[in-house]
């Protein structure tokens, strides 16, 4: 009886949630997005499918992409750096961020701090204030956000973050600090070739769609 019982409700989880998985997804996300996009996704994979193992790899977009390109990764959310690759799921506000204690968007030249050489966010950030012709000069870089957090918070720098990662305590700066407008970045979602076939990649692939596409 006990195991009808456990047929039964297997075969109830099945009709609910499609058959079991089981098997690794190799998953890859920048650790801005990771927080505010990410938790709810895996929070539900977890709940349907129990028995697939997540190996989460937090690396910048710039690290993340030829790793899923060479079969390193499964499934990677990144900032888009071409276009067409991969499925456009939203596009994050890029934001000027500093600390108020400090007013570092005051000095001159503006003192600033960059992710890493090839980072979008930090094209873009240069490339606006080239544009307005600000006088500035990166005094900070860091790969991390941490490391970004970290500069900022200590009034060594203003940045240029995605919206989704400001904590509470920082300013979100603009034309009224008279720093220019910033271009949103594209973020989707890119899967590798070798992952082709894999039922378990299928499933997180199609909750990460339908969670995070921003409505047209």
């Amino acid at each position: 009886y006990a195991r009808r019982l456990l047929e039964l409700h297997a075969e109830a989880l099945e009709a609910l949630h499609g058959p079991a998985l089981s098997g690794l997804v190799r998953l890859g996300v920048p650790d801005d997005y990771a927080a505010r996009y990410l938790t709810p996704v895996l929070r539900s994979f977890a709940a349907r499918h129990a028995g697939v193992e997540i190996a989460l790899s937090c690396e910048q977009s710039t690290e993340l992409i030829p790793k899923v390109q060479r079969g390193e990764l499964d499934l990677v959310l990144v900032t888009r750096d071409k276009p067409d690759r991969g499925t456009l799921l939203r596009h994050e506000p890029l934001v000027w961020v500093g600390a108020a204690a400090f007013e570092a968007w005051r000095r001159e030249p503006l003192p600033v701090a960059v992710y890493e050489p090839g980072s979008l966010a930090r094209k873009e950030a240069l490339a606006a204030l080239s544009a307005q012709g600000r006088a500035h000069r990166i005094v900070y870089n860091s790969s991390s956000l941490a490391g970004q957090l970290s500069a900022v918070e200590s009034g060594i720098a203003v940045a240029v973050l995605t919206r989704c990662s400001v904590p509470p305590g920082l300013l979100i700066l603009g034309e009224k600090q008279g720093l220019p407008p910033l271009a949103a970045m594209p973020v989707v979602a890119l899967r590798s070739k070798a992952s082709r076939g894999s039922a378990a990649v299928d499933a997180l692939q199609a909750l990460m769609l339908s969670s995070l596409a921003q409505p047209a």
